[in-house]
Parts: C-alpha cells; sequence; structure tokens
C-alpha cells in the first residue's frame, strides 16, 4: 500500500494512538515505531522495515567496517515493534512520544512507502519550511528561464 494522506487524532492519557482506519489492513501483520530524524516518528509495516532496513544496511554495510557498525547503531536501537490493538490503536513508546514532543494530539501523514506521526506544532513548521523551499525553488526556475530567454 501507498501510504498518503493527513490525519490529527488524540493521544490518550496512556500513549495510544488510533491509526487512520484506510491504512490498518496494511498493517496486520506488525508494525515498526523509531525516532525520525526530522522531529517525528517513523511508522513502518513490518515487511516495510525490512525493505528499510536492506536499503539502509546493504550487502556493503559489513559489521567489519566502522561506517556499516555505526549505520546499525543508528537505525536499529531505537525501532519498537508495536500491534494494533482492538480499537485500532497503537502504543507509541515514552521515550519516542517525549523525543517527538508529543503530548494529547498528533498528525498523522503518509509518506509513500511509511507515515510519520508528527507533534502538530512540529507539523506546522515543517509545513511553512517547504511552503518555503517550493517558493524559493519557483523564484529560482522563473529567474533560470528568465535569464535562458535572454541569452538567446
Amino acid at each position: 500500500m501507498t501510504f498518503y494522506g493527513s490525519y490529527e487524532h488524540a493521544i490518550d492519557d496512556r500513549g495510544r494512538i488510533a491509526v487512520p482506519a484506510r491504512y490498518r489492513h496494511s498493517l496486520a501483520d506488525g508494525m515498526v515505531l523509531r525516532a525520525g530524524a526530522d522531529g517525528c516518528i517513523e511508522f513502518y509495516s513490518a515487511g516495510g522495515f525490512e525493505s528499510e532496513v536492506e536499503l539502509r544496511l546493504g550487502e556493503q554495510r559489513s559489521t567489519r567496517e566502522v561506517g556499516g557498525r555505526r549505520i546499525r547503531r543508528a537505525f536499529l536501537p531505537g525501532a519498537f515493534d508495536v500491534e494494533l490493538d482492538r480499537q485500532g490503536r497503537v502504543l507509541v513508546p515514552q521515550g519516542l512520544r517525549e523525543d517527538a514532543a508529543l503530548s494529547d494530539r498528533a498528525v498523522i501523514i503518509g509518506c509513500g512507502d511509511y507515515i510519520e506521526i508528527w507533534n502538530p506544532e512540529r507539523w506546522a513548521a515543517e509545513l511553512a519550511a517547504l511552503s518555503e523551499q517550493s517558493a524559493a525553488g519557483d523564484s529560482s526556475d522563473r529567474a533560470a528561464s528568465s535569464a535562458a530567454g535572454d541569452q538567446s
């Protein structure tokens, strides 16, 4: 399944968050959560996580090399297996909630082959940064097109 869309959900006092219903069937075989690089939580299906491990580690990432060991240390220790409960929720481990600054609300976004869980304020800041980047790219594209047109 390709995960897409944006959903805001409550986090209960035990740290559980509802998974959007449209995602649940793709996550029935298990899920893995881990801290994301941008202050969010990465949320993989079991198969998606295995694919990500293969991509990141690959055959060239031998444990005999410092780089290979460091990739493992950066990616795997903070990963947690989770399961859906009968209400379609997952328990987000306390440490991950703290790292992502999650308390009572979260934004769940689909990112193609995985999902991200964001603090709503951090997500708003990320959207603003994306908008600025897009606007800057549009300005650069127009300036380049204009400069190319001036040269012809």
